[in-house]
Parts: structure tokens; C-alpha cells; sequence
């Protein structure tokens, strides 16, 4: 049996406080009563969970792989034998496999839509139009989903949350409408210093989300509506070799949180029309390796869009029809594969795993995961 223990949050926790940071805050640990109608509340802090580590018949790891071909357009009706998984270049012998297709075969349970409104990292006159065009998005069909949705918001003072999916889009837009707005408390006169509170409040998010996510089953599309936090520019810090390997940490956590969740992230954004905005919107790019030791990390592996490339998501626009970008996102939730492995027996703690899926057929693309951390057998990770 191969152990794995983590203390809940304690390394991107870790990571927060060895900045000087603004006080977040506490959240109630009582459990809500969910109301009638949808409402947000504040999410109460997840019960830590203890993740099978036993090797099983269907294999350790799981994989959500979405498949495409030239054109975008989902790829039904593939088989076993179409699939070639790689582990650090390394043939993998796939043990199950899983085809869904939306329509004769769906996901039980069905995948969840998490919309995630992001008012902290959005510049004050944004906010409004992009509410409205997510109100734009829920209303259509009469308001019928075509799937559960859940509603979370990210505001100055933290996470809010609807306490359970919902089909009804005209309740959800109730939910919206109850929304004020208001003056950031973090605005860009801070600097460097708002933009490094803004990221630790932001992967405090996310990290929440991905911990709770964890305890449910089936797939997930985490749609996150905003530009994300800022990438921040190691040259306005002093990082010592401890805050790199707190980065390290970080990382390592959050994309296995990700990955046992099934969660894929989404990124929909606005057009940027401030000066610089090109370059900025590219930085992502020169993060997309997974990060193999301490002395790569960066505070860029933690940016969205990586996140989101590295879960097997997407990054979409940037333009001002968020509500198509939205709709293109949930087009690719109930057409997918799922297959499983085991892998190789880890020699080090934290030893990353690049993954990668071929495809038999040409002119077809496959996303999923593309990276995991693995543990050697009855390794306790506790951070440093």
C-alpha cells in the first residue's frame, strides 16, 4: 500500500504566510442549512479527506481525456485500442476504460458546472458587464440547464458560494442580482504589494474549491470568469531557497487536489484593452512545464491559465462574448473518455510524472492531465 499524507492545506497555507499578507476572513466551521431558494453563503472549511493510495484493480490514477478533432468538435466512439498513454516518454498499460458520450452513454453522476465570478481580479468597470453577461448565459433556454451549475463568487472578502447545484438558471440569476457592488479594498495604487495579496486570496480559492470538490464524486468544469490573478515579477521579491521549495509545495498540492477532484479549469476572460496587455496575456506560456524539483518553481507555475492548460482545460477568448465563451466550455463536458494506470514506483518524494496520450487516428487531439506527483510506498509528506 502506498501512503500519502497531507495535512489539509498546509503547504499552500505555508506558501500565504510567509508574506506579509492582509489578515482573510475566518470562515464559519459550522455546517449551513442549505435554503430553499439558492443563495451564496460562505463556504465552510472542508473536513480533511484520506485518499485511497492502494493499488487497485482499475488502476491508481485516473484520467479524463477529452478528444478532438482539426476542427474542435468532440470525438465520439473510440476504443482501447485507439489510446496510447506515455508516463515520462514511458509506455503505460491503460487497465480500464471508459467512453461517454453525452447521449447514449452519459456520466452518472453528471459532470458539474462550477461558474466562479471573479470580482477580485477584475478592474471595477468590468464587473458589471460581466455580470450581465453571465446573466446573459443562464437565461437562455428560458433559464433550463442543461446540466447541474454551481455559483461561487470571489470577492475581497473571500469565497462565497451557492450551497448546491442547480438547474433552474433564472434562480441563479436571482442569486446574481442580489450582488452589490462595491470599491476593491486591494486597487493597483498598492502595487506589487495588491498584486501579491490578490494572488494568495485567489489560490486560497482555489485551492478551497479543489479540497471540496475532492469529496464529491464525478467530473468537473470550473469555469473561471475573469483574468485571473496577476503573475507576479520575482524581481519585486526576495524569494530564500525556503520560499522556493513553500512554491514547490504549492504546487505539488494544488495540481493533485486538481487532479483527484477530476477537475478541469476554464479560463473566459474579457478583451484586455490596457497598455501591454499582448505581452501580458503570453507570459503564461513560459510555465507550462511541469516543475520537477524546488529550484524550478516559480510563482508563474501557479498562474490560471497554467492551471488550466496543465488539468486538461482551456483558455478562451479574450473577447467580450463571455457568454459564448461560456457555452463553448460546457459544450465539452459530457463527451469524454476515462481510462486508468498505474505508475511506476516512485523513487523520491513529490517525483513528477510528465503524462501525455496518443491517439491512433490522425488529425485527432487529445487533453487531460498533463502531469501527476507521485509518493514511494508508506512516504508521509509533511511540509517543511
Amino acid at each position: 500500500m502506498i501512503n500519502r499524507v497531507f495535512k489539509s492545506r498546509s503547504f499552500l497555507f505555508a506558501l500565504l504566510l510567509c508574506f506579509p499578507a492582509l489578515t482573510l476572513p475566518q470562515q464559519p466551521s459550522a455546517p449551513q442549512a442549505i435554503p430553499r431558494d439558492p443563495v451564496l453563503i460562505a463556504r465552510p472549511p472542508s473536513k480533511p479527506v484520506e485518499k485511497p493510495g492502494a493499488i487497485t484493480a482499475e488502476g491508481r490514477i485516473h484520467l479524463d481525456v477529452l478528444v478532438s478533432d482539426a476542427a474542435g468538435k468532440p470525438v465520439f466512439g473510440l476504443g482501447p485500442q485507439d489510446f496510447a498513454l506515455f508516463d515520462n516518454n514511458q509506455p503505460r498499460r491503460i487497465l480500464s476504460f471508459r467512453s461517454y458520450d453525452g447521449i447514449n452513454v452519459k456520466p452518472n453522476p453528471p459532470v458539474e458546472i462550477i461558474l466562479l465570478f471573479d470580482t477580485l481580479n477584475l478592474p471595477f468597470q468590468e464587473v458589471s458587464f460581466t455580470r450581465q453577461e453571465i446573466i446573459r448565459f443562464l437565461s437562455q433556454n428560458g433559464g433550463h440547464l442543461g446540466q447541474p451549475v454551481s455559483l461561487m463568487v470571489l470577492t475581497d472578502a473571500g469565497l462565497r458560494v451557492q450551497p448546491r447545484p442547480s438547474l433552474d438558471g433564472n434562480a441563479l440569476v436571482s442569486v446574481l442580482g442580489q450582488l452589490k457592488g462595491g470599491v476593491h479594498t486591494i486597487n493597483p495604487a498598492m502595487g506589487s504589494e495588491g498584486d501579491l495579496e490578490r494572488m494568495q486570496r485567489s489560490l486560497r480559492a482555489m485551492q478551497t474549491i479543489a479540497e471540496n470538490e475532492a469529496r464529491r464524486p464525478g467530473r468537473k468544469l470550473v469555469i473561471w470568469i475573469g483574468p485571473g490573478w496577476p503573475m507576479l515579477e520575482s524581481r519585486s521579491f526576495n524569494f530564500s531557497d525556503k520560499d522556493q521549495r513553500r512554491y514547490f509545495d504549492a504546487i505539488v498540492e494544488l495540481s493533485t487536489e486538481m487532479r483527484e477532484a477530476r477537475m478541469a479549469l476554464y479560463s473566459v476572460a474579457l478583451t484586455d484593452s490596457s497598455i501591454g496587455a499582448g505581452t501580458h496575456t503570453i507570459l503564461y506560456k513560459d510555465y507550462l512545464k511541469g516543475v520537477a524539483s524546488p529550484l524550478k518553481a516559480d510563482t508563474g507555475n501557479l498562474a490560471l491559465k497554467v492551471l488550466a492548460l496543465q488539468s486538461g482545460g482551456r483558455i478562451l477568448g479574450p473577447d467580450n462574448d463571455l457568454a459564448g465563451q461560456i457555452g463553448t466550455s460546457l459544450s465539452e463536458a459530457n463527451a469524454f473518455y476515462t481510462i486508468s494506470f498505474n505508475p511506476p514506483p516512485a523513487e523520491h518524494v513529490n517525483e513528477y510524472h510528465d503524462l501525455k496520450v496518443q491517439l491512433g487516428q490522425s488529425g485527432l487531439t487529445a487533453r487531460t492531465s498533463t502531469g501527476y506527483y507521485d509518493q514511494p510506498p508508506q512516504a508521509t509528506h509533511v511540509p517543511d
